[in-house]
């Protein structure tokens, strides 16, 4: 055996070791995406087994490959033969072993089955869909050692080992409180690595290594559960990759301000897993119609246009429009209006809050109310209680887990059996709470109701406490808030319409139209003075050399406090209610400007150079003029002393009116470009087609 990599951990008392290595092996083992990022995930098949050790001589004179029985049993089979004599002496599995070694006894005295080691069988699923590989796992705690022996199937349904390939990790007690552990492989020169699912011997012996050596040592437990813990994740990565081939062209139409790398595959992420969550309820239950649902609070919509473009009917409804909402077609059904908690559903199969802000406690109240067979999925984001924010009430747990722990009784409290899974997206807060199956019968459901009543009635006093206070001076932990809830001194029914405009119950308030505050909805008169007014501070110390391009200068460059600094006090309120203020408006007026880590300065578009992201103004492709190229008049042919820096052939605004184009109708301009694009790049199904 060869050491392909080395590290050394110090476990001082009361000592981690050796329990703290089985358990970062363990996360290697199960969850082997955390440390190889080309991995999606790994499956174990069953349960781990415990085998007789290979004997060290005289028996065993098989020809290398497995064929009876179990798949375990053909690749046991297969290391025991003759031909794997030689790797199994090497990697210390045979049998009649040393003396028990410092780690054995280190151990607490157990049942020491020396003659026997742990077996069992994982498949690696590789991300982009690509194939798996399987491979069997020999724990072998009494010399603490992990053994991962991959297999090749040959045209028989024989399994033959990948001798080439095996390695192993190994925990060594060499003094005091002074711990080894080494990746150790029979022949290291033979190794074959594809980068993905057999990784660089250099990888494993220093990557890895150092993930475990860390790991080991770690004695903080996570608060959430594995990721992916209530589906498949063969199926997932499937359906996944899947999903992202079928609609990454909307990355390169995204209309809207956000990110679009990030909001794109986080739905088509989300999408994946309720479609695996909905086929394996449609088989637990016997089901062949698909489910319905509703998206509350749905935002751009894309995740309701995934759905039901696979099929499930369903709509979205969220209290503002967004652009990408036009280019959808008409499979894909999306409401603009506020929801209120005493909306019911009874059509629907699921309800869904993804990132569902104010509505997320309120969505198990709303699918518990709605029919007995309605479910619920929320993605908690934004901390909010039934009628304003969430205060805080325990210091034990962070604020994240003690919401997620609130929404979770919420669900239970309306009468569900709640799970909670990990997500896999690009997100912080990625933990999801599911309610699919009832704690009552249909008999019960009206006792339910005033209970569901009571409990949310008891919450409007937490939502109005001060942040950091609680009730009584102290943090009451002992006993659950929905215990104390639901006694009989409890307030009474509460899900009842109040005929006040905008609080549609008992306090709750839906958010209204969000105000635009990027500038844009200013008055065109007031941005053309401030434009022209910073400008002037920018060119104050340059000579009027008007038609003369060859001494064209951009004047000063000042800092957006100085510019502010010279600004009246009326502008500078006014810019003081926008998101972003003088800068985005600066920003906004790319023709003119260009502001970069606080400073502005004129434009020279001289410099100007074709990127990947098309600058306003100019062509969309060399060669190809721009619909909106000529539509509006230069600024610097206008105001600037020296004219434009460009030739009136290669600006893409207008020198003159003579020049000037009539613009299309800017909306439908706009959605119908968006449409042409999408549909040039060969539209995924159920995507808009003219």
């Amino acid at each position: 055996m060869e050491v392909v990599g080395e590290a050394w951990v110090r476990d001082p008392p009361p000592g981690r070791l050796p329990g703290g290595f089985w358990a970062a092996v363990g996360v290697w083992l199960e969850k082997p995406q955390v440390a190889n990022k080309r991995l999606c995930g790994a499956r174990l098949e069953g349960q781990e087994e415990a085998r007789a050790r290979p004997p060290a001589q005289g028996r065993g004179d098989r020809d290398g490959e497995g064929g009876e029985g179990s798949a375990l049993d053909a690749a046991w089979g297969a290391l025991c033969s003759r031909e794997c004599r030689r790797e199994c002496r090497a990697l210390g599995l045979l049998s009649a072993p040393a003396p028990a070694p410092p780690l054995a006894r280190a151990r607490p005295q157990q049942q020491q089955q020396e003659e026997e080691v742990g077996v069992l069988l994982r498949t690696l699923l590789p991300k982009g869909g690509g194939l798996p590989a399987r491979e069997m796992v020999v724990k072998d705690v009494f010399n603490g050692t992990i053994t991962f022996v991959p297999l090749e199937q040959t045209h028989e349904v024989k399994w033959k080992i990948k001798k080439c390939n095996i390695y192993q990790i190994k925990l060594v007690h060499t003094k005091d409180n002074e711990w080894s552990l080494s990746v150790l492989s029979p022949s290291p020169e033979n190794y074959i690595s594809d980068g993905i699912l057999y990784p660089k011997t250099t990888w494993l012996g220093n990557e890895l290594l150092n993930k475990l050596a860390k790991w080991s040592m770690e004695t903080k437990k996570c608060e959430f559960k594995n990721t992916l813990s209530l589906i498949s994740v063969a199926k997932y990565n499937n359906t996944y990759q899947n999903l992202k081939e079928k609609y990454k062209e909307i990355v390169k139409v995204w209309p809207e301000v956000t990110d679009p790398q990030k909001f794109v595959y986080e739905d088509v992420a989300i999408a994946a897993y309720l479609l695996i969550l909905w086929e394996d309820e449609r088989v637990a239950r016997g089901l062949s119609r698909k489910q319905s649902f509703v998206d509350l609070g749905c935002g751009n919509g894309l995740l309701v246009h995934i759905l039901s473009c696979e099929g499930h009917s369903g709509k979205g409804i969220d209290v503002r429009r967004r652009k990408i909402w036009n280019m959808y077609g008409p499979q894909t059904h999306l409401e603009e209006c506020a929801v209120s908690p005493n909306d019911l559903y009874p059509g629907a199969d699921w309800l869904i809050g993804n990132h569902s802000d104010e509505l997320t406690p309120w969505i198990p109240v709303i699918a518990a109310r709605s029919s007995y067979s309605c479910c619920y999925f929320v993605l908690p984001c934004c901390f909010f209680d039934f009628h304003g924010k969430y205060n805080r009430r325990q210091s034990k747990k962070t604020q994240y887990r003690e919401y997620l722990d609130f929404v979770t009784e919420v669900g239970l409290v309306c009468g569900f059996n709640v799970e909670e899974d990990c997500l896999r997206i690009p997100s912080t807060k990625r933990v999801c709470l599911i309610g699919k199956s009832r704690t009552y019968l249909t008999s019960q459901s009206t006792a339910l109701d005033e209970q569901r009543a009571r409990y949310i009635n008891s919450r409007q006093c937490h939502s109005v406490t001060a942040p950091g206070e609680v009730e009584g001076g102290s943090q009451r932990e002992s006993q659950p808030a929905a215990s104390r809830a639901l006694g009989p001194a409890a307030g009474g029914e509460v899900l009842k319409h109040v005929d006040v405009e905008g609080a549609l119950i008992s306090g709750f308030q839906p958010r209204g139209k969000e105000p635009v505050r990027n500038c844009t909805a200013l008055p065109k008169d007031f941005v053309d003075s401030v434009v022209l007014e910073v400008a002037n501070l920018l060119l104050s110390g340059i000579q009027d050399l008007s038609g003369t391009s060859a001494m064209w200068s951009r004047g000063e460059s000042l800092t957006l406090s100085e510019i502010a600094a010279r600004l009246n006090e009326d502008t500078l309120k006014r810019l003081r209610n926008e998101y972003g203020g003088l800068q985005t408006l600066l920003r906004n007026s790319h023709q003119v400007f260009e502001v970069l880590s606080g400073r502005v300065r004129i434009r020279d578009w001289r410099e100007a150079k074709l990127s990947s992201k098309k600058k306003p103004g100019m062509p969309a492709e060399p060669g190809v003029p721009s619909k909106a190229t000529k539509t509006r008049l230069c600024w610097f042919d206008m105001h600037h002393p020296h004219g434009c820096p460009l030739a009136a052939d290669r600006c893409s605004y207008a020198h003159g009116i003579e020049e000037l184009r009539p613009p299309a109708c800017a909306k439908e301009e706009s959605c119908q470009a968006l449409r042409s694009r999408w549909q040039r790049r060969r539209c995924p199904s159920g995507l808009w087609v003219p």
